[in-house]
């Protein structure tokens, strides 16, 4: 299967070490910066492989090698008009979160894919982490009972070094704040298992301490699912002095699960009600990782492939993608306005928060 790679910054490597692990015929790499294309490849000794082709234009890279499937892994604030191109052009399309910046491009993009029978995926690779296939498994068995209250805990830390990298980081126009960038990834997992439909958001967010950006370091919600159940998000890159936790708590009336370690890998409590010696080997499970972005890209991009061969839904499709953007900008929506939003979320952006702070 032919696939290229539109961005080489910071999450990149990820991608690339994804595509080799399926055995992905990688075509092309693109970057505005040619120096960003080399370094990737050489860390994976691609960079003397003929076959793979540099291109600072993904509109070129996509008329001339015509993949199968593209990765985008750019700044946010362009992920939706690359997957728009790509998708008008029939290839299948990962994007890295956030799927777009605002509802409007996000709709577009699930509308567009179904009329082109296209696949896209958003890159929310947690939901392959072990911990998490294993609550998954037991929230979909009904060991849980009835859902209590669930809770998404990102305690990181990011200072000026990080956002220095990168110009485009903590804008709202290319990036948004901490629950845009860093806390998406558990909002998505607090939304899918919590029971997906969701009535109202209250939120509120600061920047207590990143002065030189224009968007948030914290924020904090309450949600309230339509099955009754209520949720709550905390996500910051305040935490002094490293990333300290990516915890999701769910409690139901017959079960409590806590995934902790940095990027929801480990499993820190397990208890039910009808217990098996099968729940042993959950307590205390542990996911080796290498950084923050744990394995699951490479789970993420094989389920892809199949997905494209098997002509069905990827397991994290656009809809999902939809979804956590969705929380996210009503979060915003609710620190600007001052009032609890209903959704769903007919459109707003992040551009809309200018000024905010």
């Amino acid at each position: 299967m032919k696939y290229a790679l539109i961005g080489c910054g910071r999450i990149a490597v990820n991608h690339i070490k994804a595509a080799v692990n399926n055995n992905l015929e990688i075509v092309a790499v693109c970057d505005i910066l040619p120096e960003k294309m080399e370094e990737i490849l050489s860390k994976f000794d691609l960079a003397s492989d003929e076959g793979i082709h540099r291109y600072t234009n993904y509109k070129e890279l996509i008329q001339e090698e015509k993949p199968e499937l593209v990765s985008i892994a750019t700044e946010s604030g362009i992920h939706a008009e690359i997957a728009i191109h790509a998708i008008d052009s029939g290839v299948n399309v990962i994007i890295e979160k956030p799927m777009a910046m605002n509802m409007e491009d996000a709709d577009r993009i699930i509308k567009l894919s179904q009329e082109k029978n296209v696949k896209v995926s958003a890159c929310h690779q947690n939901r392959f982490n072990i911990a998490v296939q294993e609550l998954r498994r037991a929230l979909e068995a009904g060991r849980f009972g009835k859902l209590s209250h669930g809770s998404i805990n990102v305690r990181w830390n990011r200072n000026k070094d990080y956002y220095d990298q990168a110009g485009w980081r903590g804008t709202w126009e290319q990036d948004g704040g901490a629950l845009m960038n860093q806390c998406i990834h558990g909002i998505d997992l607090l939304r899918w298992m919590m029971g997906d439909e969701i009535e109202e958001i209250y939120g509120a967010t600061r920047q207590q301490f990143h002065h030189y950006l224009e968007a948030e370091d914290v924020g904090m919600a309450v949600i309230k699912f339509k099955n009754g159940a209520i949720g709550t998000v905390e996500g910051t890159t305040n935490v002094y002095p490293k990333n300290l936790e990516e915890t999701l708590y769910v409690f139901g009336e017959n079960g409590t699960v806590k995934i902790g370690g940095t990027s929801t890998n480990n499993i820190d409590v397990w208890d039910f009600a009808d217990e098996t010696s099968e729940d042993e080997k959950n307590k205390g499970l542990e996911e080796a990782t290498s950084n923050v972005y744990g394995n699951g890209h490479t789970s993420l991009f094989a389920d892809m492939m199949d997905a494209i061969d098997s002509d069905r839904r990827p397991y994290v499709d656009a809809v999902a993608g939809r979804n956590a953007l969705e929380v996210v900008l009503a979060i915003y929506k609710s620190q600007k306005t001052g009032q609890p939003v209903k959704l769903p979320l007919d459109d707003f952006a992040s551009t809309d928060m200018k000024g905010e702070f």
